[in-house]
């Protein structure tokens, strides 16, 4: 049987490959290689960073994440029970509700990235890699050489839209639309024979971005209202600029705002509160990591939004004046994966009111005040 070719690990996480379609500036992709309803047709040829591939001969039966990134969207995709282990385990409110109990049950190989050893006596036939060789996150030198991972069985695939980024093959424009997030779902939908459950996931993503073009489409650049990502766990001495290769800038421009810092070529850089002020953004999005629970994930917010209004160097902004401040976690907007399309629109429906309805706009009055609904400051 000929190999399937899943095209498009091989390109840089930032813009994602253009032969395979992913999109590179918000314009029309071309068609992605792994259609609908193919699930199960293995071989499957998946190349890395570098361009190497791996041929994937069946279904693998034991998989190794190195994140929660990974193992959710495998846990979207239907595979959660084939899941062995993770690195850098889901905290409590991490995961989607409908999935938290499933991930709580696979063992956590590390607190970080998964040692070297326990990942390759874990006993995986696969590994799905959400860093790379990014600094930090357990890749790179640290991690197992391509020669250890064939030796002890492993077959290491990467998730294209975060493993690449750092990567000399990383392409430089910014990342303008989710193209490549949804290249990877049907991907490691392809690869886990579960590409039709990959293709419904999809399209559902496909559904909520379509809606909010729709809406948007009549506004113009110039009315598109400037948007700063303001990671409050990162630290408040010195911000962290959200760049242009982040899926985050992504999810910004989709939303009809305009990130800040797309211009830094870089995914994270560290950034200065001057260079925010010297922005002045119309809206300041508190990401805050869910806490567990809704009160103290808005406690969190509030500690966030509190310090913006108390720190002589933000308190004049724009935002902070007006109180144009997007509470939206930081999990859904910097992360790849199915939810990022939601939020999309939660951003759109925050800075857009008047032209895309609030995903909760259907629920109870209270549904809206969740700790992970995108809502205006007080």
């Amino acid at each position: 049987m000929r190999p399937r070719v899943v095209c498009g690990i091989a390109a840089a996480v930032a813009l994602f490959a253009t032969a395979c379609g992913s999109g590179t500036g918000g314009g029309p992709s071309a068609p992605v290689t792994v259609q609908a309803g193919q699930g199960g047709g293995f071989p499957v040829n998946v190349a890395d960073c570098a361009g190497k591939e791996t041929t994937i001969a069946k279904a693998p039966a034991r998989i190794v994440t190195s994140n929660a990134a990974s193992l959710e969207l495998l846990l979207q995709l239907g595979a959660g029970d084939r899941v062995i282990g993770t690195g850098f385990p889901p905290g409590k409110g991490t995961l989607p509700a409908a999935l938290a109990e499933r991930g709580a049950k696979v063992p956590a190989l590390g607190d970080k990235g998964i040692p070297k050893e326990k990942l390759l006596g874990s006993g995986a036939d696969l590994y799905v890699d959400t860093f790379g060789a990014m600094p930090m996150m357990g890749g790179g030198a640290t991690g197992p050489s391509e020669e250890e991972f064939a030796a002890a069985g492993i077959q290491h695939v990467y998730l294209l839209s975060t493993a690449c980024a750092g990567t000399p093959k990383a392409a430089k424009a910014p990342r303008t639309d989710l193209a490549g997030i949804e290249e990877d779902v049907r991907r490691l939908g392809t690869v886990t024979g579960t590409a039709a459950r990959a293709e419904e996931l999809v399209v559902g993503m496909e559904k909520q971005l379509g809606e909010v073009r729709t809406a948007l489409a009549a506004v113009p650049e110039e009315r598109r209202p400037s948007y700063f990502v303001f990671d409050f766990d990162a630290g408040t001495k010195q911000p962290v600029a959200v760049c242009g290769r982040q899926v985050a800038n992504a999810v910004i421009t989709q939303a009809g705002a305009r990130n800040v810092f797309a211009d830094c070529d870089a995914d994270f850089k560290p950034g200065s509160w001057e260079d925010v002020v010297a922005r002045n953004p119309d809206w300041i999005q508190l990401a805050v990591r869910n806490r567990g629970s809704e009160e103290a994930t808005r406690k969190a917010y509030d500690e966030a939004e509190a310090f913006l209004k108390g720190f002589p160097a933000t308190q004049g902004l724009k935002a902070v004046q007006e109180g144009r401040f997007v509470r939206l976690g930081s999990e859904v907007t910097t992360i790849a994966g199915v939810r990022n399309a939601d939020a999309v629109r939660r951003i759109a429906a925050t800075v857009h009111p008047d032209l895309v309805k609030s995903p909760d706009a259907a629920k109870s009055p209270d549904a809206a005040k969740s700790p992970d609904a995108a809502e205006n400051g007080r």
